[in-house]
């Protein structure tokens, strides 16, 4: 019988802070995917961001990657399937 009443502590090690990206759907995908070169248009980062998204959608530890994201005030870079504009607007919602 699984015991619910349990309080989890935090985690401790670095291991355990970061764990959850050996399990991440993009860990084998090429950077640049997440993250915009100097200059690029418009159009290219649409694309992607798209692309970016997708990996993410049903990501396991997307929930995780999204909290970092958020607990760093990451200002760059696809986390979670979010943009750099979504986790501002989500900021100012709060």
């Amino acid at each position: 019988m699984i015991d619910h009443t349990t309080v989890h502590d935090p985690p401790t090690t670095a291991a355990e802070r970061w764990g959850w990206r050996y399990r991440a759907h993009c860990r084998t995908t090429e950077p640049s995917v997440f993250f915009a070169p100097d200059g690029e248009r418009r159009g290219a980062r649409v694309r992607r961001e798209r692309r970016a998204k997708q990996i993410c959608d049903g990501c396991v530890v997307a929930r995780q990657c999204r909290a970092h994201a958020t607990d760093h005030r990451e200002t760059h870079g696809i986390w979670g399937g979010t943009t750099e504009t979504d986790r501002r607007r989500a900021g100012r919602a709060r």
